[in-house]
């Protein structure tokens, strides 16, 4: 039995004993908030959905209190909106059909702050009862700090695991700022063409983000679209939707400097931009 707070909450749509609907997930998501995951990871739901030999879970883990509100929910209480969005993305679990949702419910500043090891230990504990083959999480040139606080706490959380207990793959992906920028051959491609339906159902679950004008789900759709098309300038389409990524699996090994390792994505784009220049100059 993991050892997880409080005020977490577990889910599991089919019912299944939690420590079986933890131990048979390959894929993982954690994120920040609710929605993100759907926003950001959709190419394994669908990868996943339908399928009893491949599992996808979900791992939030702030409560979401602080989101922007209006419309049928300007009065709502902090309080009153973690309720919200805790049953918001239950249905989205449910709708994807996860092997698990496990929303731990800690405030966005506790997830900011670099001395709150509790998060990380508890993320620890899950991704050693799941041994998931690839973990998806927010990359970390995103703009939105508690996006980057997230997946700095699931490196830690990585790195605290012995080898053998580490997935195959770690990748950073787009939410709060699109990876276009990235070369080309080290962007990862993630499918998102399957079951188009089932995309925009989920990104729609999540109305208390949606109704006071925030169109996440078009957005996200729209984004999607733009990658697939814009991906290669000389051949026609591959995908219908693509997501971007970042390969973030060196970093669970302890030497690797987490700030160089992204930055060093930045300076080979500024490269490659100089030396396109230069040709033509």
């Amino acid at each position: 039995m993991m050892q997880i707070s409080k005020q977490a909450v577990f889910y599991v749509p089919d019912g299944a004993e939690e420590g079986k609907a933890v131990a048979r997930t390959t894929h993982l998501c954690i994120s920040a908030h609710q929605d993100d995951i759907e926003f950001m990871a959709y190419a394994p739901i669908a990868e996943c959905f339908g399928r009893a030999d491949r599992w996808f879970g979900g791992v939030v883990v702030s409560d979401g209190a602080g989101s922007p509100r209006s419309g049928l929910y300007a009065d709502c209480s902090d309080e009153d909106m973690k309720a919200i969005r805790i049953e918001e993305q239950k249905k989205a679990a449910h709708v994807g059909e996860y092997s698990f949702q496990l929303l731990l419910g800690h405030p966005s500043s506790a997830v900011k702050d670099p001395s709150a090891k509790e998060i990380v230990r508890e993320l620890a504990e899950v991704l050693r009862a799941a041994r998931p083959q690839v973990v998806y999480t927010h990359n970390l040139a995103d703009k939105h700090e508690t996006h980057v606080a997230t997946a700095l706490k699931v490196i830690a959380a990585l790195r605290s695991l012995r080898p053998e207990e580490r997935p195959q793959k770690v990748y950073g992906c787009e939410v709060w700022r699109d990876l276009d920028w990235v070369c080309d051959e080290e962007k990862v491609f993630l499918d998102c063409g399957a079951h188009p339906n089932l995309a925009r159902s989920l990104s729609g679950v999540f109305d208390s983000q949606i109704a006071g004008g925030k169109r996440y789900e078009l957005a996200a759709e729209g984004r999607r679209l733009a990658n697939a098309t814009f991906s290669a300038s000389h051949a026609c389409d591959t995908y219908s939707a693509l997501n971007y990524a970042m390969d973030l699996s060196p970093l669970m090994e302890e030497t690797a400097d987490i700030a160089e390792y992204v930055t060093g994505y930045i300076d080979r784009f500024k490269a490659a931009v100089q030396g396109t220049i230069a040709k033509f100059l």
